[in-house]
């Protein structure tokens, strides 16, 4: 018989001898792994030299993971310092509690420190996008395993089924899907823009479905004239991706 919903895993972890592994962080390997991959194809493709991705990764990996444990302490200040917080609970990132924004933007800067002087920047995120938004579809599927982050309740076929028979929006699987899809867009488009744009069409496409996705969400997150933080960073940072786009793309004055 085939399920109405989709389940909740029942499992979300396993002991490996005196190891406990997380499917959460399993999730955020496989991404990673993924992203490091597609994006050292594309960027041998591109006539890079080899070794570069795979270099950088050693850099970007250890700040994307700082940075976005960073903006999940920043903007949750309460689960680790309120009078209920725990302050060890902050370096449980297999508990869930990573926030792209932070990702992307301790990435960037250690990118930026390492190779700003030996390669076009621009190019380099081009090339890195695509990838990047396939590891962020792979990792949302931590929320699933762990159960976490889903959206209001419906009866949709698709609705995610918790453990108390309860149904909800997955929007892990909406924003896994809506990842999936622009990386395959941004592959596809590649050679089309000017330097930088690729990167640029990234992050103003994924705050376009984040903010909508985000509105649907019902995990607790501060609130400011009726939207939820991270709909007015997407709203921030998408419309400068925006402007950003326009003038790599603008017409170029003819003297």
């Amino acid at each position: 018989m085939i399920a109405r919903y989709i389940p909740t895993p029942s499992v979300s972890q396993f002991t490996v001898g005196p190891l406990t592994i997380h499917a959460y962080a399993l999730c955020i390997i496989l991404g990673v792994t993924a992203a490091i991959w597609i994006s050292n194809k594309r960027y041998l493709a591109a006539g890079g030299s080899p070794h570069v991705i795979s270099d950088l990764a050693i850099w970007v990996i250890p700040a994307g993971v700082i940075g976005a444990r960073l903006y999940h302490v920043i903007t949750s200040p309460e689960y680790f310092f309120g009078a209920n917080g725990n302050l060890s609970d902050i370096y449980k990132i297999w508990q869930g509690g990573l926030g792209i924004w932070g990702a992307i933007a301790g990435g960037v800067l250690v990118a930026y420190w390492k190779y700003n002087r030996e390669i076009s920047f621009a190019a380099l995120l081009d090339v890195m996008a695509p990838g990047l938004l396939i590891a962020q579809g792979i990792g949302r599927f931590g929320n699933w395993f762990n159960a976490e982050l889903y959206g209001s309740p419906t009866n949709l076929p698709w609705a995610l089924q918790l453990s108390n028979g309860m149904t909800y929006h997955p929007t892990f699987l909406y924003e896994a899907i809506c990842n999936f899809a622009l990386a395959l867009f941004l592959i596809k488009r590649t050679s089309k823009y000017s330097a930088g744009s690729i990167f640029a069409i990234y992050v103003a496409g994924y705050c376009t479905y984040r903010f909508f996705i985000e509105g649907i969400r019902i995990d607790n997150a501060h609130a400011f004239l009726g939207l939820r933080l991270n709909q007015w960073v997407s709203l921030i940072i998408g419309g400068a991706a925006l402007v950003k786009l326009r003038k790599l793309n603008a017409p170029k004055d003819i003297i």
